[in-house]
């Protein structure tokens, strides 16, 4: 009964974009003892739920070694430690004053330090802002919060005693920490020295269930550990995946793990749902709306100001605090654990555990609209915005003529940028990053701070007299913005677009794109080409095999003169499609008349040049003139018919 009304709250949550972990709560509540109905005893489940609590840190450990750990001591490292700390303190502190004990209030600061990683990566993904900077943001800290709550599992279970003194609380605190030590070195020590061997004999057997056997052994004997020493059993099976995320074996125990993890996590979101008491909710759903409020502005504050203390601009620092502004999945183990050390008493646990809900609940409209929501904290954000565009028109303007606009300064647009100085093209590039510009600025390069999805700013660069602009951020939604202004001021100008992968390619070529570029497309082809190579394949059969993958992904690359292609397989030059110009003299029939009265079938016009002028896609309703040159793109059979029907 459990499991089948499990699968269809989630699919129906799936369906409907909201994330499951609120559907496994929703089954929790409709089976607890709170409410009418079919009742499930609640022991069993939390026993059960306990180990997905094991496996998920379990989990994380995996992908956090040490050396990960060591890779990230830089700006998420201090970010998310300061967000997590500050926001414990601050949420801390305003609860105690409110009458809570020491120990009840800080496990409140902690469960509402956590956010929801997969709340915040789902709905960036779904809104195409998972790679802007705001995005990539959120997201790392949101993860690395995973990390800096290990501590949490160490302090909470010395926290049992809720009447605890200050004397006590450090005494009993540094216990806590001495015997973290302690099995840190059990676990961490002595598994290097044992894990790596075990796991080399086990993958040996070749045995699928074997090496399954084993990894819930080392993960639950980790766990058992430290639960003997008085901690956390979840602290142990962290301690543990980061001795096996250093090995060779990391990628297949995750695998191994994650299904039994999954079922055992969404047993423990039932388990949840069953602590939460329906029946006291109008008694407590103005404490409980008050705490979501509590956790979401003070967390957007918190996070908001530090980010700009690492000197990101504000903009970009709100909308990654109204990110991280939402409750999190975390924060109900913790809220468990507190239950079960009784750190925290069932009322105060009740409005917890209802805050964190509704701020699960608002947080997809948060994350949706966090460009509104941090537009309204930015002070002086118009006016802000019309000084780097004066900037802009003033500095660069004045002197750049058939120049291109980089939109991006990262890896792709210096790259881009390079190879226009060394031919001598002129450029202006946006970015948003201000350490970036002003190293650029340094070194001589014409890059400017500003938002190139803004229309002043595009104006401020020179659109007007613009060759052609480069999207080479990753930012989607961006994109699409800077295509919809692009084509409204300039409706003839070629605009490159860079992405990911090709899952965006139609939709920002039906924005504007003259071109889309994914990233992952050219990667696969320069690997097939070295693999290629290797493999001894003739470098012609080679090069002709790229260029017609090329071929069928950008039109750009099919529309050209053929001329002599020593790369050509002779049948297939013959058949492919190409560019033709075809004159009509001055005394021509077709003057006067319109392109569209020639039906021209199985041809594209691609440019109209009249008077020396070239005119991109041209309007098939443009009267044509003697001596005007039409383009057309085709294969040489519907080139040869069109060329006799305009001469005729």
């Amino acid at each position: 009964m459990l499991l089948g009304t499990a699968v269809v709250i989630v699919v129906a949550f799936h369906r409907l974009h909201i994330p499951p972990s609120l559907g496994y709560l929703l089954v929790g509540v409709l089976f607890s003892s709170y409410t009418p109905g079919p009742v499930i005893e609640a022991q069993p489940i939390h026993t059960l739920a306990e180990f997905g609590i094991v496996f998920l840190l379990f989990t994380i450990g995996l992908n956090f070694s040490l050396p990960q750990i060591h890779a990230l001591r830089g700006l998420v490292l201090s970010l998310g430690t300061a967000q997590v700390l500050l926001t414990t303190i601050a949420v801390g502190v305003v609860v105690w004053l409110m009458g809570l004990p020491v120990a009840a209030s800080f496990v409140v600061g902690a469960v509402f330090a956590q956010s929801s990683t997969m709340i915040i990566s789902k709905t960036l993904i779904e809104q195409g802002e998972e790679h802007s900077r705001h995005g990539r943001l959120g997201t790392a800290m949101s993860i690395f919060q995973d990390v800096t709550a290990v501590p949490f599992l160490i302090v909470i279970p010395a926290l049992s005693a809720a009447t605890i003194g200050i004397g006590a609380l450090v005494s009993s605190l540094g216990i806590a920490f001495a015997k973290a030590v302690l099995a840190f070195v059990l676990v961490f020590i002595a598994g290097r020295k044992l894990l790596r061997p075990l796991f080399h004999l086990v993958a040996a057997q070749r045995s699928a269930e074997i090496f399954t056997l084993t990894v819930l052994f080392v993960s639950l004997i980790a766990a058992w550990i430290t639960q003997n020493l008085g901690m956390s059993t979840a602290f142990g099976a962290f301690l543990a995946g980061m001795v096996l995320g250093e090995t060779e074996f990391r990628h297949q125990v995750e695998s191994t793990i994650r299904p039994i993890r999954d079922v055992l996590l969404g047993l423990f979101f039932v388990g949840i749902g069953m602590l939460f008491d329906l029946s006291v909710f109008p008694q407590i759903w103005q404490w409980a709306l008050a705490g979501a409020v509590v956790l979401m502005v003070f967390k957007a504050f918190i996070v908001a100001h530090i980010v700009q203390f690492a000197r990101i601009e504000p903009l970009t620092a709100w909308r990654t605090g109204w990110l991280l502004a939402v409750g999190g999945e975390f924060g109900f183990a913790l809220l468990s654990i507190a239950l079960g050390m009784q750190a925290i008493d069932q009322e105060t646990g009740q409005i917890v555990l209802a805050s964190v809900l509704l701020s699960m609940i608002v947080a997809p409209f948060l994350i949706r609209y966090n460009h509104v929501l941090a537009s309204l904290f930015v002070r002086q954000q118009a006016s802000l915005r019309e000084d780097i565009a004066l900037q802009l028109h003033t500095e660069t303007i004045s002197n750049l003529r058939n120049h291109v606009i980089i939109c991006g300064y990262g890896r792709i647009g210096q790259s881009v940028a390079h190879f226009l100085e060394e031919e001598q093209i002129p450029y202006v590039a946006l970015d948003l990053d201000p350490v970036k510009v002003k190293e650029a600025h340094i070194a001589g390069e014409k890059v400017f701070y500003g938002d190139a999805a803004e229309r002043d700013i595009l104006e401020g660069v020179g659109v007007s007299a613009a060759r052609l602009i480069v999207i080479s951020h990753e930012d989607i939604m961006s994109a699409h913005k800077v295509l919809h202004h692009a084509r409204d001021l300039r409706p003839d100008l070629p605009v490159m677009v860079r992405t990911r992968d090709e899952s965006h390619v139609d939709e920002l070529r039906a924005s504007g794109a003259t071109e889309v570029v994914p990233e992952t497309l050219e990667a696969a082809l320069m690997i097939a080409a070295h693999a290629l190579v290797l493999l001894d394949v003739p470098i012609s059969r080679v090069m002709r095999r790229m260029q017609q993958q090329r071929d069928k992904r950008y039109h750009l690359l099919r529309e050209f003169y053929r001329g002599n292609n020593i790369f050509a397989d002779s049948s297939q030059a013959h058949n492919a499609d190409r560019l033709r110009p075809v004159i009509l003299p001055p005394d021509s029939n077709a003057a006067g008349r319109t392109l569209r009265e020639f039906q021209l079938e199985g041809v594209a016009v691609t440019a109209l040049v009249r008077q020396g002028k070239r005119q991109l896609t041209p309007s098939l309703d443009i009267p044509l003139q003697g001596g005007d040159v039409i383009v057309l793109f085709g294969s040489p059979d519907d080139l040869e018919r069109a060329e006799q029907t305009l001469s005729a």
